[in-house]
């Protein structure tokens, strides 16, 4: 029997987040849009890369719903967008008592000498 998976616009959001902050450059950029908004030009002066190349990070940030693009006339500023990581941040909530469960019981035991 075949395990099917149900997948909803939800779980394909997390899989955009996860996706978007599995990478040390995007991770990078959103810690310094979370310091403050930022142009492209900006951000890219931070980095050995082209603007070309740090505008597709953006992008997969902004695909993830993680940064928003602001326009103001002709300037765009890159603003840091939390509610992509609240989610992220839930779902992993539902498994840190899971974990803290295991571990304290692991501490528990090693701390018992093993026994």
């Amino acid at each position: 029997m075949v395990d099917e998976m149900i997948h909803s616009s939800d779980d394909d959001r997390l899989d955009g987040v996860f996706h978007a902050l599995a990478n040390r450059t995007r991770r990078a950029l959103m810690r310094r849009l979370s310091e403050k908004p930022a142009r492209v030009n900006e951000l890219a002066a931070h980095y050995d890369m082209s603007v070309n190349a740090i505008s597709k990070h953006l992008m997969v940030l902004e695909d993830a719903g993680l940064i928003e693009r602001r326009r103001e006339g002709h300037t765009q500023t890159l603003v840091l967008a939390p509610a992509a990581l609240r989610s992220a941040e839930a779902w992993i909530g539902d498994y840190r008592g899971f974990w803290s469960d295991k571990l304290d019981r692991f501490a528990d035991f090693m701390e018992g000498g093993g026994n």
